[in-house]
């Protein structure tokens, strides 16, 4: 598959050799009724690898949906790489132990499968939805998503009505969603005019959808 994506300046200017830069200095933002934003913008170094590889050798496919009287295109690929499947890069299954052993202790169990959007152009997008067809309806969950390409906004609203909040993800940065946050908040990734393809991983615990 080919891509059109402007390799990052700064990863050029360090290393090319994918890494992660640690979770020490992660930011939390409390929401509402008991959720909350974890950010930790350049997780990943050398994260053109990454997203090269992801593009290449993810087997993306297009998903189809009923709106109404008639079936529409999903806007944007999928995959998702379910537990004890192998990973599509050396660096998501480092990513996915960090993330397991940095909240172990609020989380109670690792992260085991990883969730990939392709979102191609900015045409591509995800409506407002929380994770809950699984554990996350009635517990407090995480779900950890990895940015790789242009960046993209990631927007939150409580559920029912209420101020929404906004996070621009770049290349590399890392978002953790904790907390109530699945059940009792939203998240979208809406469209915008201009942008270049942008891929998320977002690592869940089991029964997590």
């Amino acid at each position: 598959m080919s891509v059109q994506f402007q390799a990052s300046l700064f990863d050029a200017a360090q290393t090319t050799t994918p890494a992660l830069t640690g979770l020490a200095s992660t930011r939390r933002t409390p929401l509402s009724a008991g959720a909350w934003i974890d950010i930790r913008p350049n997780w990943v170094s050398g994260a053109d690898d990454v997203f090269a590889a992801l593009v290449d050798d993810v087997p993306w496919r297009a998903e189809q949906r009923q709106m109404w009287d008639k079936v529409v295109d999903v806007p944007r690929l999928v995959h998702t790489y379910m537990p004890g499947d192998p990973l599509p890069h050396a660096l998501l299954d480092d990513a996915r132990d960090a993330l397991s052993d940095h909240y172990a202790d609020e989380l109670g169990e690792p992260f085991v499968s990883a969730g990939c959007c392709y979102y191609r152009d900015g045409r591509d997008s995800v409506a407002w939805h929380g994770d809950d067809l699984g554990r996350g309806r009635h517990q407090d969950t995480m779900v950890a998503i990895v940015s790789f390409g242009d960046p993209r906004r990631l927007q939150l609203r409580p559920r029912g009505g209420g101020t929404s909040v906004s996070f621009t993800m770049g290349h590399g940065d890392l978002l953790v969603m904790g907390g109530s946050c699945q059940r009792t908040w939203e998240h979208a990734v809406p469209k915008t005019a201009h942008a270049g393809p942008r891929i998320s991983v977002q690592f869940r615990p089991r029964n997590v959808f």
